[in-house]
């Protein structure tokens, strides 16, 4: 490849012609994006492919090498390109729940297919260049020179022409991606998991995670900075414990690796380019998929007033459950959870995902949610023994599914599954698509915990309703570090919160009662209303203990807000400091939600609401930081304030430190 600087080969790519036809190795190949402001390039460096991508006359990627080495080669040296298609595509596709109800993809396609590497073999690299980013992914045909695909490192690069602030999580010592994102330049870190959310210049952030990870490993990026400043991010795939990375038998697909290229850090939260590159839906009849709010056994364990296990103070016992539907069908909550309702929490017990402890009626008290149009939320704690869970799982969704249980939740606390292989490795990618298949079978939906990162997969198969795999509630209830900090959840719709739904479980409402001293929610109790709508999930469970919603007046905003939504926009918002997400009900009601909250800072924000309708007013119901609120002397002050507005109006708000505001604005008919 030519050492012209990346900046003149941007301008070039810019000034040239989407239908130029080029199939030399010497002359790169090039792609722009439907809108034009996105150009790639992609070619042969020294006989290893390459790509760069820019937007106008900025680098966003600079040349960055692609390839894979094997167990018996690579395909990685001395190639060339053989031959290349493009393609274009324009349509809008309607999602069984989400963000927004309809989705637009629209890309330019680039297929190049190369040949070459030890043994000399055929790959194909397709690119998809949508206007707020790329993805590309890795297509090896059976063919005799590879009878046996095993992958031991895949080469993908993504270089950035200079040293740049991220936030992340680091991959080493952090266990079900539960860890604080913390913002450091790329040359600080260590092995990060994925989405990396990187600050590249004032008006261009950058997010690289993957999409589609069906049997193949996770993947994770590895710093390695160059001579001239840049640094090049290098992927590191979780491995199975011999080593190998993919073992693919005759062919390859891989998952997409994804570049969402944003303006602001908003239009990061507002990119569905990784559900554009997933399967349409495989589910004929989507009509048993419904999202929803729950409450459940669950705060008072981790605040240590009840145990998962048998014994005086047992939490899921038939009185205690019949307590939580009662409240549930009272204030309009789709389902309840149970926490330890089966054998396998006790020590030395067999973990059995049908048979209930002897204090829980799991017959009589399904009977009794469904009268009350209430359903259970199982769970499947399995310790980390996914067989186990494989062994029964057709018995106990059968189970489930004939007593109208519609959603589990399903766990693996244990640093590896089956004592064997880690959790994001191929071999958990396998099992987590297999518990998942069997759940659409029997018309379950699925809430899992210590996932694999979510990818997207959703769309194909939407009954994997939301996920785990962040730091959640339950690190305010014992945490010994005080819990999560101030920024944490306004750092997470722009980092974790990019891969998919969290079940972070927001929503508490005491925050006495200490475990730990000085442990708690670090926020005042508006900032935990805002989080119900900041931190989607279409599964969202109000997680305090339902004495400490009983009367509350905040209560009513939960009571009315979806969590399946019709449009989503970002008003504002900085990486770890501020943000501020309104959405759209996904009903007739026209009603629209808005959560903002902040870190340790206080802030006044103006709300630009031009989003609204035009000429309809709106009843705004506001939730929000009393004028004494603060989040640690004195977190419980809360206003509620009504008033009249229009597109045309613009919304402040006050927030306290670490604090926030919800707020529910109704057509006025």
């Amino acid at each position: 490849m030519n050492r012209i600087s990346a900046s003149i080969l941007c301008s070039f790519i810019a000034t040239t012609s989407l239908l130029t036809t080029i199939s030399t190795n010497a002359t790169p190949l090039r792609l722009t994006s439907p809108d034009g402001h996105l150009q790639l390039t992609v070619g042969i460096d020294r006989g290893k492919p390459f790509y760069t991508l820019c937007r106008d006359n900025d680098v966003v990627i600079s040349p960055s090498h692609l390839g894979f080495l094997l167990a018996d080669g690579n395909l990685a040296d001395k190639m060339k390109i053989t031959a290349s298609n493009r393609d274009s595509h324009d349509d809008t596709w309607t999602t069984v729940w989400g963000e927004d109800e309809s989705i637009r993809n629209h890309y330019n396609e680039l297929a190049v297919n190369l040949r070459g590497g030890k043994p000399k073999a055929n790959m194909t690299i397709v690119f998809r260049l949508f206007n707020d980013g790329l993805g590309f992914r890795y297509e090896i045909p059976e063919q005799k020179a590879l009878p046996d695909i095993v992958i031991t490192d895949e080469l993908t690069e993504f270089s950035l022409p200079k040293d740049v602030p991220a936030w992340s999580i680091p991959t080493n010592h952090t266990l079900y991606y539960e860890n604080i994102f913390t913002r450091d330049l790329l040359s600080q870190k260590d092995t990060v998991n994925t989405p990396l959310t990187i600050e590249a210049a004032p008006d261009m952030h950058i997010a690289i995670h993957q999409a589609a990870l069906v049997d193949y490993a996770d993947l994770n990026l590895t710093p390695r900075v160059g001579d001239n400043g840049s640094v090049t991010l290098l992927s590191a795939l979780t491995p199975w414990q011999d080593n190998t990375k993919v073992k693919a038998g005759k062919s390859l697909i891989s998952p997409w690796r994804t570049v969402i290229v944003g303006r602001q850090a908003g239009d990061l939260i507002t990119s569905r380019l990784m559900l554009n590159l997933n399967e349409p839906c495989a589910i004929d009849d989507t009509s048993w998929i419904t999202p929803g709010r729950y409450i459940g056994i669950w705060w008072s364990i981790h605040k240590k007033h009840h145990t998962w296990e048998q014994g005086p103070t047992h939490g899921a016992n038939t009185a205690n459950m019949k307590r939580y539907i009662d409240f549930a069908a009272k204030h309009g909550f789709s389902g309840v959870l149970a926490e330890g309702w089966n054998f396998g929490w006790g020590e030395g017990e067999e973990i059995s995902f049908t048979k209930a402890y002897p204090d829980f009626d799991l017959e009589g008290l399904a009977k009794y949610a469904r009268e009350k149009g209430v359903f259970i939320v199982g769970h499947t704690e399995t310790w980390g023994k996914s067989r186990l869970l494989e062994a029964q799982m057709e018995e106990a969704f059968a189970l489930y599914e004939r007593l109208g249980i519609k959603v589990v939740k399903t766990g693996y606390v244990g640093a590896m599954l089956d004592g064997e292989e880690l959790q994001h490795s191929q071999y958990g990618a396998r099992h987590y698509r297999r518990v998942l298949e069997c759940a659409a079978r029997h018309h379950i939906m699925i809430d899992n915990h210590e996932p694999m990162m979510p990818t997207g997969i959703q769309r194909t198969l939407p009954n994997l309703m939301t996920q785990e795999g962040v730091r959640g509630q339950e690190y305010n209830a014992w945490s010994t570090d005080g819990g999560n900090p101030p920024s944490h959840t306004a750092t997470l719709p722009f980092t974790r919160g990019l891969a998919g739904p969290m079940d972070f479980t927001p929503a508490i409402f005491n925050f006495g009662e200490e475990v730990v001293k000085g442990t708690r929610p670090q926020s005042t109790i508006a900032k935990q209303l805002a989080e119900f709508v900041v931190l989607y999930s279409p599964l969202q469970m109000a997680a305090d203990a339902i004495e400490n919603y009983e009367g509350h007046p905040a209560l009513s905003f939960i009571e009315s807000c979806p969590t399946t939504w019709r449009r989503t926009v970002v008003p504002n918002g900085e990486v770890g400091r501020y943000v501020t997400i309104a959405r759209e009900a996904r009903d007739d009601s026209g009603r629209w939600f808005i959560g903002s909250l902040t870190d340790k800072t206080a802030r006044t924000l103006k709300i630009d609401l031009s989003f609204l309708q035009p000429g309809v007013r709106y009843a705004a119901m506001i939730y929000e930081d009393g004028s004494d609120a603060d989040y640690i002397d004195n977190p419980m002050s809360l206003a509620i304030r009504q008033c009249e507005l229009t597109s045309a109006d613009s919304l402040t708000l006050h927030l306290a430190r670490s604090g926030g505001a919800a707020i529910r604005l109704t057509p006025i008919k």
